[in-house]
C-alpha cells in the first residue's frame, strides 16, 4: 500500500513539473503573438483582412454588405475584377439596406451597400463615430411586378390598381378593375397572393415610395419605408420573403401570386413581368431603353457625398416621357472618408478606391453591365469619383 502513495506522489509531481511547463510555452507563445485590442470597431472588419500568400504577396479582403437590388451586377463586377487584380479579394453579403446601413455603422464592413439615400437620422449615428460618411450612387435599376397566373402571359395595370392589389382591396384576378385594363385576358377567378419582403429592403422603399406616389390612400393607410406594415397580410393573403431571392422563390412556388422585385431577377428567372402605365398615359415594360428614358426624363440631384441624406429617392420615380418606365431608382455605395485611418489601415484604403474607381469607370461601360441594370449618367458617375478621391489612405 505505501509503494502505490509513493508511485501516486511521483507521478503527481511529474505530471505538475509538465504541465507548469506547458502553462509556460503557452503564456509565451501567447504574449509574442497578441495583438492590442480593438480600440473601435472598424476594427472587427480589418482584423483579418489581409493574409500573405504561399507566393509572398499580400491577400487583401474587401467585405460589402448590403443591397440585393443591384446583387447580379454586384456580383458581375466582382468576378470581373479579380481577374485581373488576383491580390483582392472581394466578398459580397446582402441581407437588404437596412443590414447594409447597419452593419457599416458598426464597422463590420468597409463597403456598405443601401438602394434608398440614408436618412438623416442614420446619417447622424454615422457622424457619432468621428468619421466621415460618404455615399454616392453606384449603378440605376428598376423595381419590377413579376407574377404567377397560369395561362396569362402578358398583364397590363397602373399605379392605383396595384396600389389596390397590394392593400389586399382587390381579391380575386378577375376583378372588374383588373379585367378592364386587360380586355381579351383569361383572366381566372382565384384569390391574388401578395408576395413582399419580409426584411428591411430597399427594393420595398422603392415601391413603396412609388405606390405613395401614385396612390394618396396608399400613402395614408400603408406608407413608405424600408419595412412597413402590410395590409393584405392582415387578410391572410400576403407572403414575406427574405431578400429578392426569397421573395422570387415564394412567387415561382405560389400560383396565383404577386410580387415586386428588381428587374434583373426577373430576367434571371425568366419571370413574367407587368406593363405598367407611366405618367404619359403609356403601357410599359422594364427595358434598357425605358429605364434610359426615365433617367432622361428627369435632371438628376445629387448632393456632395459628405451629405447623402439629402438626396431625394422620389427624383427617378414616375418620370415624364412616353418610353419611361415608372419605378426606376439609383442604388447607392457607402465608405468612411477614413479620417486619421479610422476605419480602414493604408493598404485596405488603397484596395477600396481602386476597387470603387473601377467600378465608376470600366464598370459602367456595357460590356461590364449585368442584365437589368443601366449605367450612370456621367455627372452621377462623377460626382461619386469625387467622393472615393476624398478616402484617405491613413
Amino acid at each position: 500500500m505505501k509503494k502505490a502513495v509513493v508511485v501516486f506522489v511521483v507521478l503527481l509531481l511529474a505530471f505538475s513539473v509538465v504541465a507548469s511547463g506547458c502553462i509556460d510555452n503557452l503564456r509565451g507563445s501567447t504574449e509574442t503573438s497578441s495583438s492590442p485590442a480593438p480600440t473601435s470597431s472598424a476594427t472587427s472588419v480589418t482584423s483579418d483582412t489581409q493574409k500573405e500568400s504561399p507566393s509572398g504577396t499580400t491577400t487583401i479582403t474587401l467585405r460589402t454588405t448590403g443591397a440585393t437590388f443591384p446583387q447580379y451586377q454586384i456580383q458581375k463586377w466582382i468576378e470581373i475584377y479579380m481577374q485581373s487584380h488576383p491580390n483582392i479579394k472581394i466578398e459580397y453579403e446582402g441581407g437588404g439596406s437596412g443590414h447594409g446601413q447597419e452593419a457599416f455603422l458598426k464597422g463590420l464592413t468597409h463597403i456598405g451597400r443601401t438602394d434608398p439615400p440614408v436618412t438623416e437620422a442614420t446619417w447622424q449615428k454615422f457622424l457619432e463615430t468621428g468619421d466621415q460618411p460618404l455615399q454616392f450612387p453606384e449603378i440605376v435599376g428598376a423595381v419590377v411586378i413579376a407574377y404567377n397566373v397560369p395561362g396569362v402571359d402578358e398583364l397590363k395595370l397602373d399605379g392605383e390598381t396595384l396600389a389596390m392589389i397590394f392593400m389586399g382591396e382587390i381579391e380575386y384576378w378577375d376583378d372588374d378593375t383588373i379585367k378592364s385594363l386587360n380586355p381579351g385576358v383569361n383572366l381566372p377567378h382565384e384569390k391574388i397572393i401578395v408576395v413582399h419582403r419580409s426584411d428591411s429592403s430597399g427594393t420595398t422603399a422603392i415601391f413603396t415610395t412609388y405606390l405613395s406616389l401614385v396612390s394618396d390612400e396608399f400613402a395614408e393607410k400603408v406608407g413608405a419605408g424600408k419595412l412597413v406594415d402590410w395590409p393584405v397580410d392582415k387578410v391572410g393573403r400576403g407572403i414575406g420573403g427574405k431578400g429578392n431571392p426569397g421573395v422570387v422563390q415564394a412567387l415561382k412556388s405560389t400560383k396565383y401570386s404577386i410580387a415586386y422585385t428588381e428587374l434583373s431577377f426577373a430576367i434571371e428567372e425568366n419571370l413574367p413581368v407587368v406593363a405598367l402605365k407611366n405618367k404619359a398615359g403609356k403601357f410599359v415594360k422594364p427595358t434598357d431603353e425605358t429605364i434610359k428614358a426615365a433617367v432622361a426624363g428627369v435632371k438628376s440631384f445629387i448632393p456632395e457625398p459628405t451629405e447623402g441624406y439629402k438626396e431625394d429617392l422620389k427624383q427617378l420615380l414616375n418620370a415624364p416621357g412616353e418610353d419611361s418606365y415608372p419605378i426606376v431608382a439609383f442604388t447607392h455605395l457607402l465608405v468612411w472618408q477614413n479620417k486619421n485611418g479610422k476605419h480602414y489601415p493604408p493598404e485596405e484604403a488603397k484596395a477600396i478606391k481602386d476597387f470603387l474607381m473601377w467600378i465608376l469607370t470600366e464598370g459602367q461601360k456595357p460590356e461590364n453591365l449585368a442584365p437589368g441594370y443601366v449605367g450612370l449618367p456621367k455627372d452621377v458617375a462623377e460626382i461619386g469619383l469625387k467622393a472615393v478621391q476624398m478616402i484617405q489612405e491613413g
